[in-house]
């Protein structure tokens, strides 16, 4: 299966779009869950200069995500692109959203020079 086609699991799909890597996640993202994310986004970070993790079908975020993203962005450059209103009010309520670069969109993530 190619990379940019959508797969089960918590990491839909991956692809470059405009001199970024996407990862697109999905569903409810816990100590249980995070495994799959944690092994994509960190082969990610060895080998692009600019992640973005689509957070969009994210329904739920604990703990375990926002230290697997706290990790990756002082291994890379992350941004996060479309978070669930869910994931924005954790990153809002814990002070993440003051250190992750949080996006509208994918599209607003790959726009070069962003911060």
């Amino acid at each position: 299966m190619a990379d940019n086609q959508f797969r089960p699991g918590p990491v839909a799909a991956q692809y470059a779009h405009n001199g970024c890597h996407v990862i697109v996640a999905r569903g409810e993202l816990d100590l249980d869950t995070t495994a799959e994310l944690a092994t994509a986004l960190a082969k990610a970070a060895d080998e692009h200069g600019v992640v973005v993790l689509n957070l969009n079908a994210v329904t739920f975020a604990d703990s375990a995500l926002l230290n697997l993203l706290l990790h990756t962005h002082r291994a890379t450059t992350l941004r996060i692109a479309a978070p669930h209103p869910r994931v924005v009010l954790l990153f809002e309520m814990t002070g993440a959203d003051q250190v992750l670069h949080l996006f509208a969109t994918v599209d607003d993530a790959c726009t070069p020079d962003r911060a």
